[in-house]
């Protein structure tokens, strides 16, 4: 099943339960989920309020968005809404993020239009590099909303080809400070840690 979200969802660790069982979208996740929420609140309608892991639907949650800083944002508030409500689902090995591609590049081999995606400005250099002697016509992804049905089974759909990143902590305890950290309400020691980490992300900034 595919559940198609429109912008962005709640921060959950910065919104009372109240605001997050009133949200529709929110709400209705879990109820795709099937599985309920583990933490105990009068807000909660009472098909979502009895967690029970045996009533997982599927054996895979995957969350999808583009491929730039609102589509990270995005995943980021998706990951913290589990982790708020059902975080057995992050313990157990059930969430994944879909990765979906940078760069469309299309060339002409043998008469035959061809098209390859690369998920990193590493990837498309190796092409590049490949296929240095052909004309490439490269161009960034257009995102998830204008992609054809086609390229969104190859690259995001297929379990053939499809790229999946395991949410799956190794220590419990670091990530709920990794949460309360970047997603919650203290502002300075997240402050803190951009001052003196900030540094060892640059490389990762999209400024295309």
């Amino acid at each position: 099943m595919i559940m198609p979200i429109r912008g962005k969802i709640l921060n959950c660790l910065k919104t009372d339960l109240k605001k997050i069982f009133e949200s529709e979208i929110v709400t209705d996740l879990i109820r795709v989920f099937g599985c309920g929420v583990e933490i105990r609140s009068k807000n909660a309608a009472k098909d979502l309020s009895e967690f029970n892991l045996d009533n997982l639907k599927y054996s895979k949650i995957i969350i999808v968005s583009d491929a730039d800083v609102d589509g990270f944002h995005i995943r980021c508030l998706c990951v913290t809404m589990i982790y708020k409500l059902c975080p057995q689902l992050i313990e157990k090995g059930y969430v994944y993020i879909g990765e979906t591609p940078l760069f469309e590049i299309s060339f002409k081999e043998k008469g035959k239009e061809k098209t390859l995606f690369a998920y990193t400005d590493a990837e498309r250099d190796e092409i590049k590099k490949k296929y240095s002697k052909v004309n490439l016509k490269i161009q960034r992804s257009k995102g998830l909303g204008e992609n054809t049905p086609e390229m969104m089974w190859e690259t995001t759909m297929s379990p053939e080809t499809r790229r999946l990143i395991r949410v799956m902590p190794e220590d419990a305890k670091q990530m709920e400070e990794y949460f309360k950290l970047f997603m919650g309400n203290e502002i300075t020691p997240r402050k803190k840690y951009i001052e003196e980490n900030g540094h060892l992300y640059l490389d990762d900034l999209d400024l295309d």
